[in-house]
């Protein structure tokens, strides 16, 4: 064989006989693997709140779908409040591997509905990235089981320390890094024990506060991220950008059910033979 080209010798009495194969091309297609995320915001801040405007004009969702449009085997596609039905009908969420949430000032406003519906989505294998004041959601108390209260003041210099390096949504993030001016979220904060725990908060008030969190919740997980006050540039730091595509990848599971995990009649062991 030389090459690609497949050369046999073969003897017939006293000749020898060369046979040649041309090469074989076999086109190799690449399939890649496209994520289809959603991101959810009320959109209101960016309205009415002169710095929200200033500093997101065409709203948080924009500027989350931007960065995340970076990333080639991203889809992506936006959904805020005042769409008919939040922009979360069950066409688009049954086309969405990860959903974020944003919001604030609208959580009871939004429909018990809607939040049935991506809860059973959650429940599924969608992945949830709940956002800054999302900790208040109805989807993400649903899903969290507690009030999830904490406390709050106006903003300071936030520190916000990696707790397990090893864990793929710090990957290519640094150990900590410093947000110059972010709303104060602190303890307690009436959330589940988390199944895993990826950052904390330090404020330079001397707060602190569990600020990336990960919940299993049937098929599906879930992840808290606390940055992201509509009045600061969180989403314009490449940290934060960085542990938000992580997350998107780490929440992305390619097996969709068409329900949760249900309650089973076993079989014994004897049985089953």
């Amino acid at each position: 064989m030389r090459g690609n080209t497949i050369i046999v010798h073969k003897r017939a009495k006293n000749c020898l006989i060369l046979i040649v194969f041309p090469p074989i091309m076999i086109a190799m297609k690449e399939v890649s693997i496209m994520i289809r995320v959603t991101v959810w915001n009320e959109f209101v801040h960016e309205k009415n709140n002169p710095e929200a405007i200033t500093i997101y004009p065409d709203g948080i969702h924009e500027t989350i779908r931007r960065f995340l449009s970076e990333e080639e085997d991203f889809v992506i596609t936006v959904a805020t409040f005042d769409m008919e039905e939040h922009g979360l009908t069950q066409e688009v969420l049954d086309q969405t591997d990860v959903l974020l949430w944003w919001g604030h000032m609208r959580h009871k406003l939004v429909s018990d509905a809607v939040v049935a519906r991506v809860r059973e989505r959650i429940l599924c294998g969608m992945g949830l990235i709940a956002l800054h004041s999302a900790h208040f959601s109805k989807i993400f108390t649903t899903m969290m089981g507690t009030g999830c209260t904490l406390g709050w003041r106006m903003e300071s210099k936030e520190r916000l320390w990696c707790v397990d390096p090893s864990h793929p949504i710090a990957r290519d993030v640094p150990q900590h890094f410093c947000l110059d001016n972010e709303e104060i979220y602190c303890e307690p904060f009436d959330i589940p024990n988390p199944d895993e725990s990826v950052f904390i908060g330090w404020y330079q008030t001397g707060e602190v506060f569990r600020s990336g969190q990960v919940y299993r919740r049937g098929y599906g997980k879930i992840f808290y991220f606390q940055p992201g006050h509509e009045t600061v540039p969180t989403y314009h730091n490449p940290h934060i950008q960085k542990i938000i595509k992580n997350a998107v990848r780490y929440l992305y599971n390619p097996v969709k059910r068409e329900g949760g995990v249900v309650c089973t009649h076993n079989k014994s062991p004897e049985e089953s033979e």
